[in-house]
C-alpha cells in the first residue's frame, strides 16, 4: 500500500513538473508567431531584398562539395607546414568528392592546433606564425572554402 502511495505521488509530481517545464506546443507556437509578425512588421521591402541578398552571399561562400583530389593537395598542404592532424588524416580516395564538412574541419582542427604551438612565437599573424598562416589559407584557397 506504501509503495503504491509513493509511486502514485511521485508520478503526480512528475506530471507537474512536465506541465510547469513544457508548454504546450500550442501556446509555443503562438509565441513564436508572435515575434515573428513583430519582426516582420517593422521591415520594409527594400530592407528585406537586401537581407536576402546578403543571407545568399554568405551562404555561397563554401562550395558544397570539395574534389578528393584539392582535398588531399590542402591535407598535404597542412602536413607538410607541421600539422599532425592533416598528417594523421587519410587521404580520400575512391569518390570523386566530399562533403565541405571534410575540409572545414581539416582547416579548423590544424588552425586551432598551429595555435597552440605558435602559443609563445614572437611574431604572430591570427595567434600563429606567418608561415602556419599562410599554409591554412593556401589550404583553404586549394578547397575552395572562405569560412572554417
Amino acid at each position: 500500500m506504501k509503495s503504491a502511495l509513493r509511486t502514485g505521488v511521485a508520478a503526480a509530481v512528475v506530471v507537474a513538473a512536465l506541465a510547469v517545464i513544457a508548454p504546450s506546443a500550442s501556446a509555443t507556437s503562438a509565441k513564436n508567431e508572435q515575434a515573428v509578425n513583430a519582426l516582420c512588421r517593422g521591415r520594409s521591402a527594400a530592407a528585406d531584398a537586401a537581407a536576402d541578398q546578403a543571407m545568399t552571399a554568405r551562404t555561397l561562400a563554401n562550395p558544397t562539395r570539395i574534389k578528393a583530389a584539392a582535398y588531399n593537395q590542402a591535407r598535404s598542404i597542412l602536413a607538410k607546414a607541421g600539422s599532425d592532424t592533416a598528417a594523421k588524416s587519410h587521404p580520400v580516395h575512391g569518390t570523386g568528392d566530399v562533403p565541405v564538412g571534410y575540409g572545414t574541419s581539416l582547416l579548423a582542427c590544424s588552425r586551432d592546433e598551429f595555435r597552440a604551438k605558435d602559443k609563445n612565437a614572437p611574431i604572430k599573424r591570427s595567434g600563429m606564425t606567418p608561415y602556419h598562416y599562410v599554409a591554412i589559407h593556401d589550404a583553404a584557397r586549394t578547397m575552395g572554402i572562405d569560412r572554417w
